[in-house]
């Protein structure tokens, strides 16, 4: 097989390839073996609906409707009726990296063979994502309870040909994409379209590629500290490993060993190290801050990697046992509280960060030129950096409060309590975005007191990362158009270009 094509068994895939497929191109194919489960559970349903037998979306209507009784020469229409009237969704459409990543879940979980769907519906959405057809899916309008039935509609319809797709960077009509790819649409058999648009494909898809990021931004964060550290002559003690051995939080004793890592050789640190014993906490307890963070992410990432290797539709179908059971894994609460409280741990890294911006803009805490630029009062230098970092940390203590906290009946309170998982991944993704630009500047403004320290030399580290960004942003000496430098930053910091420098030196990092 292609070493650009990974094969779908709906058990094994991983958060890496989740990337892979939604960034980097690669492909998808269906494993023999799953063809098999896929069939057969395809073939059992078509029979139940042949039979009369009363079955949950296969026999009846949906929702508070599952009373309704339809006959099975009206099946297609039932499951065509349910994807055009649950797509209707507002706002911005989703990016192309978040919709891959929805219609792989989706093609994961199908494969299993335990929601009924049929190969050639599978098949067809196996074909959009290798020939590039993405489905536009707005970003708002799902609660998360019988999964992201809005989002997930706004995919499936697509397979009949309704609706809009970006094909060829080109946002049209399905039916055109269609007929430039020689596709056909696909006509619905029973139960397929709940097997399309019920389940979590919609947040987890978020969900996955955030969680992905954000081990990029722990990273990140204990670089900036570093470079921090450094620029504020700060001291070492508070990393010694024998202090982390008596909390042994596992978060805690990598970050502390990644800030020793960083900070050796430093001459800085040895010039200064005598003048004071403890720093200010958004230095000192840099190990205990951004350790939780990280166990706070760790959680968040093995829900992840159990979610996208989960069947979240509903009913499930069991051939072996000749049975549908209706219950409940559409309901996205693992992922509401996963990442609410990934939210939560983006924001700390954020809010400690601007904490230390603070400082290094501050002389009279600093000890460097006022706003860490010469003639200040003719010049502001980073003075208003520091701003906007105070402008983000702040917009991300309103979104970190938890969406899973609410809920609002729907479907006339046949479901009487949802999750708002796809609240939560949503805005999880917008705090972690505001934590890498904070980050951004704080890279930006620490390299830049360090500067003041020269010639004496940072660590092998810090001195790697202040090599990284000076390659990008130059010694601001005097007022420029400070925006693209910030861009700068933020492009080397969320792209992992930073800490890939930092570790071609000093290894590889926690």
């Amino acid at each position: 097989m292609d070493s650009k094509v990974i094969a779908l068994n709906g058990h094994s895939l991983s958060l890496e390839d989740v990337v892979r497929v939604a960034r980097e191109g690669y492909g998808v194919a269906l494993d023999p073996a799953a063809v098999t489960f896929v069939e057969r559970g395809g073939r059992i349903v078509r029979e139940w609906a042949r039979s009369g037998k009363v079955i949950y979306g296969i026999t009846t209507g949906f929702g508070d409707l599952a009373s309704v009784s339809i006959p099975p020469e009206q099946s297609e229409l039932l499951q065509k009726n349910l994807l055009l009237s649950h797509a209707c969704g507002v706002g911005e459409p989703l990016p192309e990296d978040a919709v891959r990543a929805i219609m792989l879940l989706r093609i994961n979980t199908l494969t299993r063979g335990f929601s009924g769907i049929s190969l050639e519906t599978l098949t067809q959405l196996v074909n959009y994502l290798n020939l590039g057809i993405h489905p536009v899916i707005p970003s708002q309008g799902s609660v998360g309870a019988s999964g992201d039935l809005c989002p997930l509609s706004h995919l499936a319809v697509t397979l009949l040909g309704e609706g809009e797709v970006f094909f060829g960077n080109r946002r049209m009509p399905t039916a055109r994409a269609l007929q430039e790819t020689g596709l056909k649409p696909v006509s619905l058999k029973p139960k397929e379209g709940l097997a399309l648009n019920n389940g979590t494909a919609f947040m987890a898809g978020l969900a996955a590629l955030a969680v992905h990021d954000a081990s990029i931004l722990a990273k990140v964060a204990d670089i900036a500290a570093a470079l921090s550290l450094e620029a504020l002559h700060g001291v070492p003690y508070a990393f010694d490993p024998r202090t982390h051995a008596l909390r042994p939080h596992t978060g805690q004793k990598l970050v502390a060993e990644n800030i020793r890592t960083l900070i050796e050789g430093s001459e800085i640190i040895e010039n200064f190290k005598g003048n004071r014993v403890q720093d200010a906490y958004s230095l000192r307890c840099v190990p205990q801050v951004h350790g939780a963070s990280r166990d706070a992410l760790d959680f968040v990432r093995g829900k992840i990697d159990l979610e996208i290797n989960s069947v979240t539709d509903n009913p499930i179908i069991f051939p072996a046992d000749g049975i549908a059971i209706s219950g409940g894994n559409f309901h996205g609460q693992p992922i509401a509280l996963a990442m609410d409280f990934f939210g939560i741990a983006a924001a700390e890294l954020a809010d400690i960060s601007e904490r230390r911006v603070a400082r290094l803009v501050d002389h009279k805490l600093s000890g460097l030129p006022p706003f860490l630029v010469q003639e200040s009062g003719l010049n502001s230098g980073f003075m208003i950096p520091q701003y906007t970092c105070a402008a983000l940390v702040s917009e991300n203590k309103v979104l970190a409060h938890p969406a899973s906290v609410d809920s609002i009946p729907t479907s006339a309170c046949q479901e009487d309590h949802v999750s708002m998982g796809a609240h939560a991944a949503r805005k999880a993704r917008t705090i972690l975005e505001n934590a890498f630009n904070v980050l951004a500047i704080e890279v930006l403004t620490a390299a830049q007191g360090i500067d003041f320290s020269l010639p004496l030399r940072p660590g092998k580290g810090t001195e790697a990362a202040h090599e990284a960004v000076r390659r990008v942003v130059p010694f601001y000496e005097k007022d420029c158009l400070m925006e693209p430098l910030i861009r700068a930053a933020h492009k080397i910091t969320h792209s992992g270009e930073l800490v890939a420098e930092v570790e071609a030196v000093v290894g590889h990092l926690n």
